[in-house]
């Protein structure tokens, strides 16, 4: 990369400790700053990592910054994204980085106007196995994709989370907090969506908090926390998304796709790595031998169990990257609005049980083999 770009991160909360770790993991980019409406998150967080802390307004107007990493609630992603390109700075955003595709195409057309580029998260699908995946789908070793499964449920994040209250505001939800793992995936390995169906319910309208220093507190739900959708893509598949948050147990797998040769079990999409299956009508299974790729690799220990692959901050240097290099980010801008579009059209379909048609597209995500990786680490 020519230069080193000047990061940002806005927001001090739980997920910052991700980027702020493993930013240094890549070349171009180098965080020199946080801020958070609340100035002794900001201060804790900038002395554990050695940057300096600031204010919302002293991020936006620092000539040391190139982009900013937005990391605050979803409810407000548009609105601080569109502060950091009204500051004429390249932005990246968590997920989802809008909640309406009004709020994407408004951003599009100000990031045009500024001359910058705005990128979002997730970027899993950039990990090893989903890009083996992807290889194998574009080489035809399954043939053609005709349908899959995709399964994300479980008993809620209230029995971990210190402050799980967005998670069941609109805007959050299994759809719009775990679905843009999956969605996201399913637009780098089958293509972009036509039209969806879904239905939804909120089984309960409380949840009880289970985890420090909140235990004993109920949460208010305010949007639907299981959702069963079809999703028709512009090739011709069909794949079911199950997203629910009131499920005690299952065995489903995360993602299984259905070629007419042979079927894909995909590992979960909320990580950059995972055992990647090939089956067979004659009942074969093959673990595939996870290929050489950097971010397939574990790298991050977890308290009860073995260390596995994470490498967030991967888009961001892709998107700094692509802005060097004059091509398209892989997290870019118009593959997080459809992702947005599929689904906000799945929680509308779910009010309705009506079919509603996408109103936006893009271009599959640039595959990123291994030495396309490669070149993104310092």
């Amino acid at each position: 990369m020519a230069k080193t770009y000047g990061v940002g991160i806005m927001g001090a909360g739980n997920i910052s400790t991700a980027y702020l770790k493993l930013a240094p993991l890549f070349k171009g980019i180098e965080v020199r700053a946080v801020a958070d409406i609340v100035p002794a998150a900001a201060k804790a967080r900038a002395e554990e990592f050695g940057v300096a802390a600031q204010t919302p307004d002293q991020l936006l107007a620092n000539s040391e910054l190139d982009v900013i990493v937005n990391l605050t609630i979803p409810e407000a992603h548009y609105g601080v994204t569109k502060e950091i390109v009204h500051a004429g700075k390249h932005a990246y955003s968590e997920k989802p980085f809008v909640l309406s595709v009004d709020d994407g195409k408004a951003l599009r057309t100000l990031a045009e106007e500024k001359g910058v580029t705005v990128g979002s998260a997730p970027d899993t699908f950039l990990g090893g196995a989903h890009q083996q995946a992807r290889a194998l789908i574009d080489e035809g070793a399954i043939g053609r994709i005709v349908s899959g499964t995709c399964h994300v449920m479980s008993y809620g994040l209230e029995h971990w989370h210190p402050n799980p209250d967005f998670f069941f505001k609109p805007g959050a939800g299994p759809v719009l907090d775990i679905g843009p793992y999956y969605v996201t995936n399913l637009i780098n390995l089958v293509g972009p969506v036509k039209r969806v169906t879904a239905m939804s319910a909120t089984p309960r309208d409380k949840r009880l908090i289970s985890s420090e220093p909140r235990k004993g507190e109920y949460v208010t739900v305010e949007t639907p926390t299981t959702i069963h959708a079809i999703l028709e893509f512009e090739n011709g598949a069909v794949i079911t998304l199950g997203a629910s948050w009131d499920v005690e147990a299952h065995e489903h797998r995360n993602m299984e796709l259905y070629g007419t040769d042979a079927s894909l079990f995909v590992p979960d999409p909320n990580f950059f790595g995972g055992d990647l299956i090939k089956a067979t009508r004659d009942g074969g299974r093959e673990t595939l031998t996870p290929w050489e790729h950097p971010l397939g690799v574990a790298n991050w220990d977890r308290p009860n169990g073995p260390a596995f692959a994470n490498y967030r901050t991967a888009g961001l240097a892709d998107m700094m990257q692509a802005v060097d290099q004059g091509r398209p980010a892989r997290c870019s801008l118009d593959v997080a609005l459809h992702a947005v579009d599929v689904m906000t059209s799945i929680l509308r379909a779910g009010e309705t049980g009506n079919a509603v048609d996408l109103t936006t597209t893009c271009e599959r995500p640039l595959a990123l083999g291994p030495n396309e990786a490669r070149a993104l680490l310092a």
